[in-house]
C-alpha cells in the first residue's frame, strides 16, 4: 500500500504520520504499542541539540576572550621586548661612553705618572741645590730657615715624605734664600779675630755675596761665601766705613752711598 506524506509544519503533525505508517504496517499495532513517542525522542535529541549549540557558542565565546588575552600578552611582551632592545642598546652605547672615559683616565693616569717621575727628579736636583746654598748662606740666615731645611730628607732617593711636602718646604727654603739675596742685613755674632780670640761683632751682609764686620775695639774685615762657608779677611781701615753703614742702617745718621771693595766672583 503506499502512502503519501506532505511535509508537516509542526513536531506533532510529523509524529502523527510515523503513527499512521505504524497503523497501518503489518503487525503495526503491536510495533507502535511498543514504540516510544516520538515526541520525546525528538525533545531529547532537540534539547542535546540545543545543549551542544549552546557549548559550542561557549567554546567559541571563551576562545575568543583567549585570543583577546593572548594578543594583549603579546602586546605586553612585545613592548617588554623593544624596551628590552632599547635598554641593551643605552647599555652599550654607554659601555662605550665608560670605555672612552676609562680611556681617556688611564692616558692621564699615564701622564700624571710621567709628571710625577719627572717632578721626583727635579725636586731631589732642587733639594741637592739647597744644601748647597746652605753651606753658603750666612749663619743668620741659616738659623732663620732652621725650621725648614731640618725637613729636608738626607737622602732624596731614600725617604718616606710625600712629593708634595718635600716640593713645599724645598720651595720654602728657596724662597728666604731668594729673600735674603736682595736685602741688606744687619747682625750680632761672635768672630774669631786676629790672635786667635772670640769678639762681638756687628756684621753688616749685602745679600748672600759680601760682608762687612766690625768690632767695639775697631777691627774689621771682610767676608765672601765658598764651598765650604764662609771665609773672612782682616780689614781694620774699612772700620770707619762699616761704622757708618751701621749708623745709616739704624737711622743714627743720613743715608747717603757709601763706598766699599766687592769682589766678583
Amino acid at each position: 500500500m503506499r502512502i503519501s506524506i506532505h511535509k508537516a509544519t509542526g513536531v506533532r503533525r510529523l509524529a502523527a504520520a510515523w503513527v499512521v505508517v505504524a497503523a497501518l504496517a503489518p503487525g503495526g499495532i503491536g510495533w507502535a504499542a511498543e514504540m516510544t513517542r516520538p515526541d520525546e525522542d525528538f525533545r531529547a535529541v532537540l534539547e542535546k541539540w540545543v545543549e551542544s549549540q549552546r557549548l559550542i557558542s561557549q567554546e567559541r565565546e571563551d576562545w575568543r576572550l583567549g585570543r583577546e588575552l593572548l594578543e594583549d600578552r603579546i602586546g605586553v611582551v612585545r613592548r617588554e621586548v623593544e624596551a628590552l632592545g632599547e635598554k641593551i642598546a643605552q647599555a652599550g652605547t654607554e659601555t662605550t661612553d665608560v670605555d672612552r672615559k676609562l680611556a681617556e683616565l688611564k692616558t692621564e693616569n699615564e701622564t700624571f705618572k710621567a709628571a710625577g717621575a719627572a717632578m721626583q727628579v727635579a725636586v731631589a736636583e732642587l733639594e741637592g741645590a739647597l744644601r748647597a746654598l746652605l753651606v753658603m748662606a750666612p749663619e743668620p740666615l741659616r738659623e732663620k730657615v732652621k725650621p725648614l731645611t731640618t725637613r729636608l730628607p738626607q737622602d732624596s732617593a731614600d725617604t718616606k715624605m710625600s712629593l708634595p711636602e718635600r716640593f713645599q718646604n724645598a720651595i720654602g727654603v728657596l724662597n728666604e734664600l731668594t729673600k735674603a739675596n736682595g736685602e741688606i742685613t744687619l747682625a750680632t755674632e761672635i768672630r774669631t779675630l786676629q790672635g786667635g780670640r772670640p769678639a762681638e761683632v756687628r756684621t753688616v751682609y749685602v745679600g748672600l755675596a759680601q760682608a762687612y764686620y766690625v768690632s767695639a775695639g775697631g777691627e774689621a774685615g771682610i767676608g765672601r761665601p765658598t764651598e765650604k762657608g764662609w771665609q773672612w779677611e782682616p780689614a781694620n781701615e774699612l772700620a770707619p766705613t762699616i761704622t757708618d753703614i751701621i749708623q745709616i742702617m739704624q737711622n743714627k745718621a743720613k743715608p747717603r752711598f757709601v763706598a766699599v771693595p766687592v769682589r766678583i766672583q
